[in-house]
């Protein structure tokens, strides 16, 4: 499987579910995680949103490396570590529509007090199929430029 197919095929796993466990690092460098609703560019960045009294919040600020866990049925997962920073208000605006388009339901968060955007941009990425055997896996190093990479 070549690079650009990896890409595409993870591209289509994470664009098929709707919600993550992402895990951040406390200030005391404790793991804490929470299960979010997220949206996706074809950059394979990751979009949510977070109050700022949320503990993944204070999290965040305090130290950008992140991991996600996407999917779990059917015993196939993805693996993704990123590093995830807060959206000013016309990248916001930009990435909004991708993750309200997929998740509805978030629309009425985004006019909130106190709500801010985050995106995620993938370091690491890992499919796993456990369900066969031996394993499929997939994995995706991203110490590139992911724009020029997701253009090809």
């Amino acid at each position: 499987m070549t690079e650009k197919e990896k890409w595409k095929f993870i591209l289509g796993f994470i664009k098929r579910h709707k919600i993550c466990v992402l895990s951040t690092v406390s200030p005391d460098n404790r793991p804490e995680s929470a299960v979010i609703e997220f949206g996706e560019t074809d950059n394979l960045e990751l979009i949510f949103d977070t109050f700022m009294t949320y503990r993944k919040y204070k999290n965040i600020l305090n130290n950008h490396n992140v991991s996600v866990v996407i999917g779990w049925d059917e015993d196939r997962t993805v693996q993704y570590e990123g590093v995830a920073v807060e959206l000013n208000m016309l990248d916001t605006l930009k990435h909004q529509k991708l993750y309200v388009a997929k998740n509805p339901s978030v629309a009425k968060f985004m006019v909130m007090p106190g709500i801010r955007c985050f995106k995620i941009t993938p370091k690491w990425i890992r499919y796993t199929d456990v369900g066969v055997f031996p394993y499929k896996i997939i994995e995706l190093d991203l110490n590139f430029d992911i724009l020029t990479f997701s253009r090809m």
